[in-house]
């Protein structure tokens, strides 16, 4: 048994993911939740397209207003959120002006790790550090919550990673977000009100800032949330093409000549036994 996410190159790189999709998909879905909470623009609806050449033609002539987007993350998922912003024109802004500027034009700012996050104690940022100890950073998140309207996330988290704000900070007159794509989907993870899932057909619900509870999306009070697991399923053809061309590529041949170190590291289960580097799941896999 092989597990396709645990295909890495020698630095740890994934060779293979719906990343790309799912932040094509979240950010479509983010812009359109906000558009509809706003009336000033509608899209349509991802899934009723043929794949991402038809949804691309729903762009054109789309007028946004005046908006501030904080994009966030730095992988396959900020990359496809990235696309969703240039084909709809919006324009980026280096972080220190989107803060201290109203643009006449919609604008989006790239978060990436140097710019979300800091060492409490030198007050600079290290990947290497971070990743091995994310408890001693903090989160620079709050410096940007006066002047979005829509966060569109695509970061990296687990439970030692400071979250991009916490839910009291929702009852502030400062927290000017009104529409959230958390793609990277964690529950009460680095978006505190993501609240779990919804479906592909009602992706979007509402949670209430001051008594903090889910609600139906788009009322008054309440940030619009957008949280799905699957969004690659939205563009079924692209996402599985994408993923049978980085198999051709990178994997046939060896699978074909017998194996090869990446496919070792990612066998799970082998002759009915769990390999070494998966030991860890002895106890559950003997229940």
């Amino acid at each position: 048994m092989i597990d396709y996410e645990c295909l890495e190159h020698e630095d740890g790189t994934r060779l293979i993911g719906f990343g790309f999709f799912a932040g094509v998909v979240g950010a479509h879905n983010g812009m359109m939740a906000y558009g509809k909470r706003t009336g000033s623009f509608s899209l349509e609806r991802v899934y009723k397209k043929k794949n991402f050449q038809e949804l691309i033609h729903t762009y054109f002539g789309l007028k946004i207003p005046l908006v501030k987007i904080a994009v966030t993350g730095s992988g396959r998922v900020a990359h496809g959120i990235l696309e969703i912003m240039n084909l709809m024109e919006i324009h980026e802004a280096e972080p220190d002006e989107y803060k201290s500027t109203d643009f006449a034009y919609p604008v989006y700012v790239h978060l990436k790790g140097e710019d979300l996050y800091v060492n409490r104690r030198t007050g600079k940022y290290s990947r290497k550090e971070f990743h091995e100890n994310p408890e001693q950073y903090e989160c620079l998140f709050r410096d940007y919550i006066s002047e979005t309207d829509i966060l569109l996330n695509g970061v990296y988290w687990y439970d030692q990673i400071p979250r991009l704000f916490e839910m009291e900070d929702m009852k502030k007159e400062s927290f000017r977000i009104k529409t959230i794509a958390d793609i990277s989907d964690d529950r009460n993870g680095s978006v505190p009100c993501n609240f779990g899932d919804n479906t592909m057909e009602n992706p979007v619900y509402g949670v209430d800032k001051i008594s903090r509870t889910r609600t139906a999306p788009y009322i008054e009070n309440s940030v619009d949330v957008m949280a799905v697991g699957n969004l690659p399923n939205e563009l079924p053809r692209d996402a599985s093409r994408y993923f049978g061309e980085q198999l051709i590529k990178f994997i046939l041949d060896d699978l074909l000549s017998g194996g090869s170190k990446i496919i070792k590291n990612a066998t799970i289960v082998k002759d009915g036994t769990l390999t070494e580097q998966y030991q860890y799941m002895k106890e559950y896999a003997e229940v």
